[in-house]
């Protein structure tokens, strides 16, 4: 058997269980790896062998059924994927898959009645197991159900693509296989329900005891599960649907998402034995494709890194935030209020030049609040507090007692070091000065105060509800403790923070800015847009270029352009067609099109190049940047930039963000001379 060194090993706990009305115990499997909710249950081959051994046990107890569920709050996340980077053959990967495969079967094919008592998360294998019984109850608190292994570059493997389009049918299968994969979302117990992936829903309180009284009643005759005729008329032309959307966002960039359609296509008219054994094939072949690789180190990122941050002070050295002032009230001010407001539930209050434009931040927030309770995100209780705890004042001494201003206005560092140096005589000498500026210098604008080190860059992403990335800034003389004190708010916040040293740009826009320099490069040259926007279609980016510069808006573009081409005018070009479009203020895309005004406006000359070569010198171009970033130490490791992509821009997992694209490409020897990462951290290492 493949092993694990590392795999932390979900045993497979046997015990009967006497139930009222039936004459023989329940065998109930629980499914337990010995820690908190916090280090949910997962499948590695130790694992499997426990629950194989432990059903063995179950079926020698000649039960009235079996039962598997979880530990509190969890009843399976998947398989162990920590355990699939030493994979180091196919041969290897198609043994895990059919070891999957044979111990779940011994549930599906069981003569012994077999439920699965979702009692938590459920996720891949994990909801593969319990796809694998004949009957399915799940709680009200199970957090997240789903097959989400198309966005790690793999696939359901473990009988998933098979059981669920069968159950469901084709088009609730695409749904959970592909759609919310590559959307990031997951099934909640009611929508479990609805689909028919649950037979039945109990409220979490009692719902081991509902779950066993239940199954009771199936065994017993007294319960009937009815599931739905599946119509196979329709299924050719949802799966024809699905392809197209799936060429129109990702252009054939994802293997994963491909193979998931046709193990889909398969399991209309194959038999389990050969739909299972393709899906064993499909899977071994993306395990050793360089693009779950990447898809795994990128999901490491996000899940490990990205929850400790290198080169953070220690947390004791943080200070209570008690109070946060936000200067300015427009709409980015009044979104961070809103984030600080419901993080924390403290006392937040905006301030701005007039009353009216405090009112009109403060309306903003409460009427968020009532949208939230609206859609019972929130309870009355909750927003009551919340709205008691928001408001706004012209008279900036309300800021005197604040532990941490955060300032959101206009980007010019000569209005921001005017805000500070009116905001250091009014606020306590400890409280924490923090700017949302997402390209201008943190030493810069604290140079003239009395207490720099107080000064901190705590540069959101919009939208900042939704978007997890949190760029914390540290200038030249910000100490440990501002630092300290930042990080933990970023906590309380719920966001991923990463440490940046104060460049021109930080990460995120310096990168993002490099692309588009390039592009305009191209564009100013007399490469056709279109020609331009469709030049990266091949790495399946989240957005093409222009759409791209169109959320993030050609003004604001252009303002970091200019910053950046300040600091680094040799690599920053300063393009004139960019400043004719934000000049002229027309959309770019009119019905997602180019629009035809704005390719009248520009200027170019006479040496137009392919999309092949627009690709590869935004390639080059970012290979250099990224470097030269490292060197300059803007950020720890490579990994950082490549976390800050993912969660910051929506570089996609497939990618590993961007640093392990380069590498594979061949792009960053080429350019640098060496790789960004060790050889098989986010590729297959190849001899």
């Amino acid at each position: 058997m493949i092993e694990n060194p590392n795999e932390v090993v979900t045993k497979a706990l046997l015990r009967p269980v006497r139930v009222p009305g039936l004459d023989k115990p329940v065998a109930l499997i629980t499914l337990d790896n010995g820690f908190d909710h916090k280090k949910p249950n997962s499948f590695g081959p130790a694992g499997l062998k426990s629950l194989d051994d432990a059903i063995t046990a179950a079926v020698e107890s000649d039960p009235a059924f079996i039962a598997i569920t979880g530990k509190p709050y969890i009843f399976c996340v998947g398989a162990d994927i920590t355990g699939m980077p030493l994979l180091s053959s196919r041969e290897q990967a198609v043994e895990l898959g059919e070891l999957g495969h044979r111990v779940f079967a011994r549930l599906r094919d069981s003569t012994i009645p077999t439920f699965a008592f979702v009692n938590g998360a459920a996720l891949g294998g994990g909801l593969e197991v319990a796809l694998h019984c004949h009957y399915r109850t799940v709680s009200t608190g199970a957090a997240a159900l789903g097959l989400p292994e198309v966005a790690i570059g793999l696939i359901p493997g473990w009988g998933g693509s098979q059981l669920l389009p069968n159950l469901i049918g084709i088009a609730g299968a695409a749904q959970v296989i592909l759609q919310n994969p590559l959307t990031q979302k997951t099934l909640r117990p009611k929508q479990a329900k609805e689909l028919g992936v649950a037979d039945a829903l109990f409220e979490a309180a009692d719902f081991l005891e509902s779950s066993l009284a239940w199954a009771a009643g199936v065994v017993k005759g007294e319960v009937t599960v009815e599931r739905p005729e599946i119509d196979r008329e329709m299924w050719d032309g949802v799966l024809w649907f699905a392809k197209n959307q799936l060429d129109e966002k990702l252009h054939g960039a994802v293997p994963s998402a491909n193979k998931a359609l046709e193990l889909l296509a398969l399991a209309k008219e194959a038999s389990f034995s050969d739909g299972t054994a393709a899906e064993t094939e499909a899977l071994a072949d993306l395990i050793m494709g360089d693009e779950a690789r990447a898809s795994l180190y990128a999901f490491d990122l996000v899940q490990r890194r990205a929850k400790r941050p290198v080169g953070v002070p220690d947390r004791s050295l943080a200070r209570k935030v008690t109070k946060v002032g936000i200067v300015g009230a427009g709409l980015m001010a009044s979104q961070l209020a809103l984030l600080f407001l419901r993080r924390l539930q403290v006392p937040v209050v905006l301030t701005d030049l007039d009353q009216a434009r405090v009112d009109k931040g403060v309306a903003y927030v409460t009427g968020e609040i009532d949208k939230l309770v609206g859609k019972r995100r929130l309870d009355e209780g909750t927003a009551a507090k919340l709205r008691g705890l928001i408001s706004g004042s012209v008279d900036k001494a309300v800021f005197a007692d604040a532990d941490f201003v955060i300032e959101a206005v206009f980007e010019n560092l000569e209005l921001k070091k005017k805000i500070w140096a009116e905001f250091e005589t009014i606020v306590k000498p400890e409280a924490i000065l923090a700017t949302n500026t997402s390209s201008l210098s943190i030493t810069e604008m604290a140079a003239d105060l009395q207490h720099p080190e107080r000064v901190v860059g705590f540069h959101f992403f919009n939208p900042v509800a939704v978007l997890p990335l949190l760029e914390i800034i540290k200038g030249e003389q910000t100490d440990d403790a501002t630092l300290a004190t930042a990080f933990a708010v970023g906590r309380e916040l719920k966001k991923s923070s990463v440490l940046v040293k104060d460049a021109p740009a930080f990460v995120v826009n310096r990168v993002l800015t490099r692309f588009t320099s390039e592009v305009f490069k191209a564009i100013d040259g007399g490469t056709p847009l279109d020609v331009v926007n469709e030049a990266f279609d091949p790495m399946g980016l989240p957005m093409r270029p222009i759409a791209l510069l169109q959320l993030v808006g050609p003004a604001v573009a252009y303002h970091v352009g200019e910053t950046l081409h300040r600091a680094f005018p040799d690599r920053f070009a300063d393009s004139p067609n960019l400043k004719r479009i934000v000049d002229a203020g027309l959309p770019l895309l009119v019905d997602d099109e180019i629009n035809a005004d704005v390719v009248k406006l520009l200027e170019v000359g006479d040496t137009p190049l392919t999309a092949d070569e627009v690709r590869a010198k935004a390639l080059a171009a970012l290979a250099e940047e990224v470097r030269i970033m490292l060197d300059e130490g803007v950020v720890a490791e490579a990994q950082d930039i490549d976390l800050c992509m993912i969660l910051g821009a929506g570089y996609p997992f497939h990618l590993g963000g961007i640093t392990p694209y380069l590498d594979r490409s061949g792009v960053a020897e080429r350019v640098t001379g060496k790789r960004f990462l060790p050889r098989g951290v986010a590729d297959v290492r190849r001899s």
